[in-house]
């Protein structure tokens, strides 16, 4: 028996042994939470405020695995590599920074702000790397202004510079930053 025991040990190890699990965090800019905002009656000089009430993604996005296109009509969700919070809760936190800084004039929160406010919703149908090097990035938002609905759909492909989860999380972010300027354009006419 004594002489089985070091292949036990080692068979044992072997099972005990698991890939490394890696973690991922939208990297965001300078935290807009900082700056200090204005906020008086409503106007020309102080536009309402923005509330993004919820930004949703599909089944597909909303489990812990960062996702990766292979074909044209598979996608793999990563058991190792895993968003450190959920996806929906990161893209939001994340716009609302970055809404906040590419509107300098104007508060953005993830919370109601008193009675009068624009309300933002978000739909992301991708969000994703892909087997060509590209990152998708699609869905459409809707802002409810004074009674009125704006709505619009986008659709982001951006190439990643580098192989790897690294580098596809944060070109995601890029796009998704970009977005947001976007976003921020139709908002700073209304």
């Amino acid at each position: 028996m004594m002489k089985w025991m070091p292949l036990l040990v080692v068979a044992l190890s072997a099972c005990s042994s698991s890939t490394q699990t890696t973690l991922y965090q939208l990297p965001t800019g300078t935290s807009a939470a900082n700056r200090v905002v204005s906020q008086n009656a409503p106007g020309v000089n102080n536009p309402l405020p923005i509330w993004v009430e919820r930004v949703s993604v599909p089944d597909y996005l909303a489990g812990n695995g960062v996702v990766y296109q292979t074909s044209d009509v598979k996608y793999v969700i990563a058991t190792s590599n895993l968003w450190a919070s959920p996806l929906d809760q990161q893209l939001q936190q994340t716009l609302v920074t970055n809404l906040g800084q590419a509107l300098p004039g104007r508060l953005v929160s993830a919370a109601p702000l008193g009675e009068q406010h624009d309300t933002l919703n978000v739909n992301v149908t991708g969000f994703h790397g892909r087997f060509d090097g590209q990152v998708i990035i699609s869905g459409s938002w809707t802002l409810e202004h004074n009674g009125q609905v704006l709505r619009q759909n986008f659709d982001v492909t951006l190439p990643q510079q580098e192989d790897g989860y690294d580098a596809m999380v944060r070109t995601l972010a890029q796009g998704w930053q970009q977005q947001a300027q976007r976003m921020a354009t139709a908002f700073s006419t209304i």
